[in-house]
């Protein structure tokens, strides 16, 4: 095994590339395959605005991917907490300079580029909270001094971007964020006491106003369907039409009827789903969920085969990011979760979200090129 560890140390970038998880990158590319592929049909058989995009993007986000992948996991290790600060940085830059776009000030315009601050700090979160318990005590990690950092941690972002407006990436971060000290052996009387915290400040901000009169629609709309049909409720049943319509073998590619006559909203973006769903019904739809739970399942692998606690943390905080995007996105769009607006990773259109999730999976990818380096510490460090 030391022999395995020496020459993982010393081995060059040509022999990184060679061990790339190549299930890993074919899984990634049937899933942005999908995209694309809906994509087009959303667009009604054309390229373009969404398809060519989407593409383009994915290939330049592998690209990116495969050189975080080489990149040796000790770099990064010492890289987590600078790229945590940037990120926040950003947030913090959002109120000031921020585009506004649909009533949100989500954006901030770089050289005719969007960048989502918020997308890159859902990566960013979990590479800072991996790199503070690696270098963190087991006995301190249930302590109350040892926890302070961490909520922290997580909770300036998850203000920040409450405050954007955006309430799903707000609860993204922070289920991100609470995974990754779990993970790390938290005790579970202190996540108990959390989820009662949870709970409370939910309440607190519906009855205080602290939420948007939107979002509470929106919460009011989920917990009964019937409310207001013509408008907060409209979307999600439209949704629900769409996907129950598509049956088990749905109704054809670019065959959809709610899809291509226009009855649902951002079907490029949140609501694609509902698209792919009625035309290739409930078969496509277990295909599609499918390919999302073999990709975390190579990424939950891949963080069990790490000797090192970053590692470790790193692949299963990005694994687990995949899952509560798919979940919540899927939820939402078949009426068992609030409309939030979070999209289908590598499915949905949009640049940030994209290069974001592949970063992340990069990360994942160079843990299993250093699988077998047991700590990545250096003379100085905790």
């Amino acid at each position: 095994m030391s022999t395995i560890m020496l020459s993982d140390q010393n081995i060059g970038v040509r022999g990184r590339f060679m061990r790339i998880h190549v299930l890993l990158i074919a899984l990634l590319c049937a899933l942005a395959g999908v995209g694309v592929m809906t994509l087009y049909s959303v667009a009604q058989g054309s390229w373009d605005p969404y398809a060519t995009k989407h593409l383009v993007r994915f290939v330049v986000a592998l690209c990116v991917l495969l050189a975080v992948a080489v990149t040796p996991l000790k770099f990064w290790l010492s890289a987590a907490y600078p790229v945590y600060f940037l990120s926040l940085g950003l947030l913090f830059l959002v109120p000031i300079i921020g585009d506004i776009n649909m009533g949100a000030r989500r954006w901030i315009s770089m050289g005719g580029f969007q960048l989502q601050p918020s997308e890159i700090m859902k990566v960013a979160l979990v590479m800072a909270l991996a790199r503070y318990y690696h270098g963190l005590e087991f006995k301190k990690v249930s302590t109350v001094l040892g926890l302070i950092p961490p909520m922290a941690m997580i909770g300036i972002p998850v203000g920040l971007v409450f405050i954007q407006p955006d309430l799903g990436t707000a609860i993204l971060l922070a289920l991100s964020g609470l995974f990754i000290v779990l993970l790390a052996g938290v005790s579970w009387r202190w996540v108990i006491l959390g989820i009662f915290a949870a709970l409370a400040v939910i309440v607190f901000g519906i009855q205080t106003g602290l939420l948007e009169a939107y979002q509470i629609k929106r919460v009011t709309a989920f917990l009964d369907p019937t409310w207001d049909p013509l408008g907060a409720n409209f979307h999600p049943n439209q949704s629900k039409i769409a996907i129950g319509s598509g049956g088990v073998e749905g109704k054809g590619y670019m065959a959809g009827t709610q899809s291509q006559l226009g009855f649902l909203p951002e079907k490029h973006t949140d609501f694609i789903f509902t698209i792919f769903g009625e035309e290739f019904g409930l078969i496509g739809a277990l295909g599609l969920l499918t390919l999302y739970f073999v990709t975390f399942s190579v990424g939950m692998r891949i963080a069990l085969a790490a000797k090192s606690h970053f590692g470790r943390l790193l692949a299963m905080g990005v694994s687990l990011t995949l899952v509560m995007y798919v979940l919540i996105n899927t939820g939402m769009v078949m009426g068992l979760a609030p409309v939030v607006g979070v999209p289908l990773p590598l499915v949905s259109y949009g640049g940030t979200v994209m290069l974001s999730m592949m970063i992340g999976f990069g990360f994942v990818m160079s843990v299993w090129i250093h699988r077998h380096q047991d700590t990545l510490r250096t003379p100085g460090w905790r």
